[in-house]
């Protein structure tokens, strides 16, 4: 049984043909693959896009989702192996898995990281668990990644200017009062090196490299397949000839959970905000960000306004996108009855 955690245990043909699938619904092709069926929508975070898409995706397909708050409508859960739970928690996640797996066809999991200890929040300790003792299909829905934004990311953008291999990607980091978690700038890694680009990583200072093992993957991705990968501090250069700009703001891995420390290096960053003057260095690049979004703070009015942004359209994407890897994971045998 196949689960749908990362890109970067499918293949790019694999997922060419989740965007291929993708465009077929978004052409008007119909498909009822989730007839008679049912999907857990789990949220230990709030959401507006996702939950919103992968609720109406599920309709159209055919299927019923329930959507459960665990942050306040269900049991609080643990996940550790071996836990004593003499705490506030009331129930594990070996037993809720089993049971929603009695119940649905698929279980889609939200939960950030709790910004404590990066070494053992870098297993994804929480939807690991649930893939490990589910018996039906699970689905990231974003925790430390965020596979279903990067589908809708490469699908925008292979509308807009079809194949990205030998593009010049530009993830940028940009200015946000507080350290985000790196789940969206590892996902725009993993899947624009994995599609062949040259992806540049402009960062106001290299403490905010990413964690090796997005960054091994991609060059990884890159040997493979073609393309690069650089990360850079300079951001004129970064800028220059750049087809993709890719906005995100993150906090420095060396810094997790000890976040005060950071404020100076994040003080560096200060001037990153994608401006009209920074978009004139590029090659006519379409500028995105994954929304939410803080205007004039990470990208100002006139770029966001002006026909170079497609953050609504990536946004729209993740309701065709989700349909298909719904559809392709509900299609494997086995599942609730």
């Amino acid at each position: 049984m196949r689960h749908f955690l990362s890109t970067a245990d499918w293949t790019r043909n694999e997922l060419q043909g989740l965007l291929d699938r993708a465009s077929a619904f978004k052409s008007g092709t119909v498909s009822r693959s989730l007839e008679g069926k049912s999907v857990a929508l789990v949220f230990f975070n709030p959401s507006l896009r996702t939950r919103t898409s992968f609720d109406i995706g599920t309709q159209r397909l055919g299927g019923h989702a329930i959507v459960l708050d665990a942050k306040g409508a269900t049991w609080p859960m643990e996940f550790g192996e071996g836990a004593v739970m003499d705490g506030d928690k009331e129930e594990h996640v070996r037993e809720a898995a089993r049971v929603l797996s009695s119940y649905v066809d698929l279980i889609a999991i939200r939960c950030f990281p709790e910004f404590k200890d990066w070494q053992s929040e870098r297993e994804d300790p929480l939807i690991e668990a649930f893939a490990k003792h589910a018996t039906v299909p699970v689905i990231n829905m974003e925790t430390i990644v965020h596979p279903c934004q990067e589908l809708a990311h490469m699908l925008a953008l292979q509308e807009r200017m079809g194949p990205i291999a030998d593009k010049t990607y530009l993830l940028t980091w940009v200015p946000h009062p507080k350290p985000l978690n790196t789940a969206v700038a590892n996902s725009s890694l993993l899947i624009a090196s994995k599609f062949g680009a040259n992806v540049r990583i402009l960062v106001p200072d290299e403490a905010y490299r990413l964690d090796e093992r997005y960054m091994s993957a991609a060059e990884r991705f890159t040997a493979e397949g073609g393309g690069s990968v650089s990360l850079m501090t300079d951001v004129e250069a970064a800028y220059d000839g750049a087809d993709v700009v890719y906005a995100k703001s993150w906090g420095a891995l060396p810094f997790y959970g000890n976040w005060g420390d950071e404020a100076p290096l994040r003080a560096k960053g200060a001037d990153f905000m994608i401006t009209p003057e920074k978009m004139a260095l590029t090659n006519n690049a379409t500028v995105s960000h994954c929304l939410p979004m803080r205007r004039n703070v990470k990208i100002a009015d006139a770029v966001v306004d002006s026909p170079a942004f497609m953050g609504i359209e990536e946004a729209a994407n993740r309701l065709p996108v989700q349909m298909a890897v719904m559809e392709a994971l509900a299609g494997q045998a086995g599942g609730a009855e």
